[in-house]
């Protein structure tokens, strides 16, 4: 089979404005619900789009680890090629794929950093292995070989072997404030349902797209 010929026809359910909720939080929380219910392997993941200063693009997979009508959070470190997009460029955008569902969800919006209490909070409630991990890991940085991350891996855990594992301080969360979120519906023949927020000064304009 060649690569062209590879697709899917999308039969599951229809989106339509009148379907959807006025508030496109309260719509996300509805799809969250049924992604979960929907036993998807690793819900949470999500592509992270940045751009650096000269409009560079770069993506990669990040976990959703909370989300409210302040925004969408992940964590991750300050000085990795995305924490130096986003310390550039604060313009972002997320997408989330759940194929099991046949839809997506795209947010455009604003970064921000989160505060010390919320990053110290999330940082002790990670398993010890990424605590120390986060410690060990120059990330996006180049390294000379797998050893040598062992070795870093050994050198803080017996730093840290007999008490609290701190939160390093390049290491913290942001929080992805929406002015767009598109949800996206398979439909049959790739006529796709689209449904667009907009952020109008407090308030959403709803509206469809073409496919």
């Amino acid at each position: 089979m060649s690569i062209s010929d590879i697709r899917k026809e999308y039969m599951r359910e229809s989106l339509s404005e009148g379907d959807v909720e006025l508030n496109p939080y309260l719509q996300f929380g509805r799809w969250w619900r049924e992604a979960l219910g929907a036993e998807i392997e690793e819900v949470n993941a999500m592509t992270l789009a940045t751009a650096s200063a000269d409009g560079k693009p770069s993506a990669r997979i990040v976990l959703l680890k909370g989300y409210d009508e302040h925004g969408f959070v992940f964590f991750t470190n300050y000085t990795s090629r995305k924490g130096q997009d986003m310390a550039e460029n604060d313009q972002v955008t997320l997408l989330f794929f759940w194929k099991e569902l046949e839809r997506q969800v795209r947010i455009e919006g604003r970064v921000e950093k989160l505060g010390v209490e919320e990053n110290d909070a999330y940082f002790q409630s990670r398993p010890e292995g990424s605590r120390i991990g986060a410690w060990a890991s120059p990330q996006s940085q180049v390294i000379p070989d797998r050893a040598f991350l062992d070795e870093q891996v050994r050198l803080y855990s017996g730093q840290f072997s007999e008490g609290t594992i701190p939160r390093p301080s390049h290491w913290g969360g942001y929080r992805v404030k929406p002015v767009l979120l598109e949800f996206w519906q398979g439909r049959p023949s790739r006529l796709h349902d689209r449904i667009r927020y907009i952020g109008e000064e407090g308030s959403w304009r709803i509206e469809r797209l073409a496919p």
